[in-house]
């Protein structure tokens, strides 16, 4: 998870092929124990699963992601009592590109860019040194 500046502000290690949707959950626990502060979660296509919203709604998490296409065409084909589509704002939408910048920050760093670690925790050190060091070059 980022904040509005590209710094990074919670970090959880997945395995390689694991979706990112169940990597949610764990990141916004420890988001939530850090802070009271209120937040905006912005997500991609990847987090737009009924279930996911719903489970946002119950937390009261404020949201935008943008529904898939094939939601949108199942959402169709019920017909007249097809619901209505989800809220989105592409005004606060186009803000989330502060994700892909905090990860190209991240990137700069060598050991994490080209992931040679041989353990995974190696990796996480790495991954969590260059995130305290950006997040510190950002905030001064």
């Amino acid at each position: 998870m980022t904040d509005q500046l590209c710094s990074p502000v919670t970090l959880a290690l997945s395995a390689g092929q694991a979706g990112d949707n169940p990597m949610l959950w764990p990141l916004l626990a420890a988001r939530c124990s850090n802070s009271y502060a209120p937040y905006h979660l912005l997500a991609d296509k990847a987090y737009s699963h009924d279930s996911t919203r719903a489970q946002l709604r119950r937390l009261k998490i404020a949201h935008t992601i943008p529904e898939r296409s094939d939601q949108i065409t199942r959402r169709k084909a019920k017909g007249r009592n097809r619901g209505r589509p989800p809220g989105f704002s592409g005004r606060i939408y186009k803000h989330r590109n502060t994700v892909e910048r905090s990860f190209n920050r991240l990137k700069h760093w060598r050991a994490v860019a080209t992931c040679y670690d041989k353990y995974a925790l190696t990796y996480l050190g790495d991954v969590t040194l260059a995130a305290i060091i950006t997040y510190h070059r950002v905030r001064n």
